[in-house]
């Protein structure tokens, strides 16, 4: 069965996005090698990205470019190859390369995907889609970057869980650009 991971970043004081829901911040880490050989790992490893359409709009509009191949070749070249997945209701047509436009049940989706035969799954962003799938329990891992700065306010990543979603660490990292990665997986 395939598995579905999480991969974002929060400010220190447990933001996902800023007061007026920008997440630009996350990208502004000081310069290190390590940082973006990570990174880039990351994008190269393959698998299939999920997104919710607001992030989708963000993703397709920068990793596409130029700018992007230009800034971030090697994290441009997996984005753009990799297979896509938007859950949108309002979408019928996604125009960036490898993306499929996802209606229905959010979990019952996931479910679908999951028992596919295919790589594992993660989803960029997409705090919304985040939060109505980690109580379904059809979430595996998540990938937590703290970034080193905090914002004041914002929204969490979890807006809108009503239970606590009990975690478990099972490993970090940290870099010297000041970023600390947290593994966690769900406990039972």
């Amino acid at each position: 069965m395939r598995r579905l991971g999480v991969f974002n970043t929060v400010s220190v004081d447990g933001f996902f996005t800023d007061a007026k829901g920008g997440m630009s911040w996350a990208h502004n880490a000081k310069p290190d090698a390590e940082w973006d050989a990570f990174v880039g790992g990351n994008a190269s490893g393959g698998g299939m990205l999920l997104f919710g359409r607001i992030t989708y709009d963000l993703m397709a509009s920068f990793w596409p470019t130029p700018m992007a191949a230009k800034q971030l070749p090697t994290v441009a070249e997996g984005m753009n190859r990799m297979p896509k997945g938007v859950f949108s209701r309002t979408m019928d047509t996604a125009s960036w390369i490898n993306t499929k436009v996802l209606k229905g049940d959010l979990a019952t989706e996931v479910r679908k995907l999951k028992s596919e035969p295919g790589p594992d799954m993660v989803i960029l962003g997409s705090g919304s889609i985040v939060s109505q799938l980690a109580p379904e329990g059809v979430i595996d891992e998540y990938q937590i970057v703290t970034a080193p700065l905090a914002l004041g306010a914002g929204r969490t990543m979890f807006d809108g869980v009503k239970n606590a979603l009990k975690l478990s660490l099972t490993k970090t990292r940290s870099f010297a650009n000041g970023n600390v990665v947290s593994w966690y997986e769900p406990t039972a």
